[in-house]
């Protein structure tokens, strides 16, 4: 199993996401909508993949496109009205992946977020990064290879990121994760500089989002001014 993916909706008119998200969330995504670009902004964080409106009510979404380019590699998927060809290119040099007309039939639609995701990971998968091994931690299980968590036998629904920082963890039990390290290995963020309030806030939210389905919140904990490491229960890794 690879894992729920987060799937992002930026829809400026709310009918658009009510009619997709039912339908994407039966294709097995975790979808969640916003309707503005400030709120998009927000919610990119943790998103694995966007599917992102170009007319939306606050702020242009070629410029939304953009900032989430600046700071993020996360695919994202633009529309435009019908035969708004300058608005398709437009969104394709502000940095999405694909471009579709609002007209789009749903079976392409899925057909291109599987190509772009393909696209997304197999640099991740040649450089080495997709994780292979089992760690045993406690009663919890991680098996890298099949991207699957077991706590006392029972699997633990995660999404790609989710999965991506606990195993991450496991790896490096006995020892702080730091949180710039973290961003590096776990978000491909290579810059040297300080840490974002923003990327403080992404580490957050995937933190409790773990902590949360995990059922525990000692499960990983927090070296106040440090990062994070995993809870006192040791495994070991094979």
């Amino acid at each position: 199993m690879e894992g729920v993916m987060e799937l992002l909706i930026v829809a400026g008119q709310e009918a658009m996401s009510q009619q997709l998200a039912p339908r994407l969330e039966r294709h097995g995504f975790d979808v969640v909508t916003v309707t503005t670009g400030a709120e998009a902004l927000e919610a990119s964080d943790s998103a694995e993949l966007i599917l992102l409106d170009l007319e939306l009510p606050d702020i242009d979404g070629l410029e939304v496109c953009r900032r989430i380019r600046h700071t993020s590699d996360t695919p994202i998927i633009s529309f435009a009205d019908r035969g708004a060809d300058l608005d398709r290119v437009l969104g394709l040099q502000a940095g999405s992946d694909d471009c579709l007309d609002k007209s789009y039939e749903f079976r392409e639609l899925v057909a291109r977020i599987d190509a772009v995701m393909r696209r997304a990971w197999r640099p991740r998968e040649q450089a080495g990064r997709t994780p292979a091994g089992m760690v045993s931690v406690g009663d919890m299980c991680i098996n890298g290879a099949s991207r699957e968590v077991r706590l006392r036998g029972m699997p633990v629904q995660l999404t790609r990121k989710e999965f991506d920082l606990l195993y991450y963890l496991a790896c490096h039990a006995d020892t702080v994760v730091t949180r710039r390290r973290l961003m590096t290995e776990i978000w491909d963020d290579a810059s040297n500089h300080a840490l974002s309030p923003r990327a403080s806030r992404t580490i957050d939210t995937h933190v409790s989002s773990l902590r949360s389905k995990l059922g525990d919140s000692d499960w990983i904990l927090t070296v106040r001014g440090v990062g994070f490491r995993l809870g006192p229960r040791r495994g070991t890794l094979g």
